[in-house]
Parts: C-alpha cells; sequence; structure tokens
C-alpha cells in the first residue's frame, strides 16, 4: 500500500473527524478480517465515547469510497479489509469461522488460462475456498 488510509480519506476530500481517524488507524492496523461489532470494540477501546453507530458510519462511508472491501462469508457477518491490501485468497474454516489469507501462483496462473481460453483478459478476481479441517489420523 503506498498511502494509508487516511490519506486515501483525505485526498478524497472525505472529512475526517478524529473519531473516523481512530477507526481508520483500527483497520490499518488490523491483521485479520473484522466486523463491525470488532472494530467498535478495538477503537472504543481508544476512544470509549466512539459509538457503535459511528463505527456503522464510519465503515459504510470508507466501502461507498472504494477504500474498504466488504466481505461476506456466509456466516451472517459483513466483514472488511484494506481495498489496497496486495492481492491474496481466502480459505474459510467452516468450524471456526478462522479466515486464512494465501496467494498461490498455479492457482493465479490458471485463473489467468481460463479467462484467456475464453476469450477475455483477466482485471480482477475473488477466491473464496471454504472447507473443514482434515481428520489427523
Amino acid at each position: 500500500m503506498s498511502k494509508t488510509i487516511i490519506n486515501r480519506c483525505e485526498a478524497l476530500g472525505l472529512r475526517m473527524t478524529g473519531q473516523r481517524r481512530i477507526v481508520a488507524q483500527v483497520i490499518e492496523d488490523s491483521d485479520d478480517h473484522p466486523d463491525v461489532e470488532e472494530l467498535y470494540a478495538r477503537a472504543s477501546a481508544i476512544d470509549a465515547a466512539i459509538s457503535i453507530a459511528t463505527v456503522y458510519r464510519t465503515v459504510k462511508l470508507f466501502e461507498e469510497a472504494g477504500i474498504l472491501d466488504k466481505l461476506e462469508f456466509g456466516d451472517g457477518r459483513a466483514r472488511y479489509e484494506d481495498a489496497e491490501r496486495d492481492h491474496h485468497d481466502h480459505l474459510i474454516d467452516m468450524n471456526s469461522g478462522e479466515v486464512i489469507e494465501f496467494v498461490d501462483a498455479e492457482i493465479e496462473a490458471l485463473q489467468e488460462r481460463i479467462a484467456r481460453k475464453l476469450g477475455y483478459e483477466l482485471r480482477g478476481h475473488r477466491l473464496e475456498l471454504y472447507g473443514v479441517p482434515l481428520k489427523k489420523s
């Protein structure tokens, strides 16, 4: 990422209040895929005056501005990550809900080949795998 979330918001002309800056920093510091409730818990630990409504509004604003990507993994919780993170795919553990990020060169090449075979230039993609841990014997 070349610029911070706050820098990108300011470049887009978004009004950055102190509480929006806290939410932006919490998102930027996250190495997981938090939902709004988790973002609220982390932000309110920094500033107890932040309301969950403020977090919801801020996340919606950032998503609409293209700053955040909304991820829905079928568990009823919308999760978020920085839209400018390095490309990666997701493996979702259906038992625990854990989201594992991965990059696989073979999968990337295969997706490119499939798009070309079908007459397309691939401009982007999102891959989500859902699974359960293998039983150890």
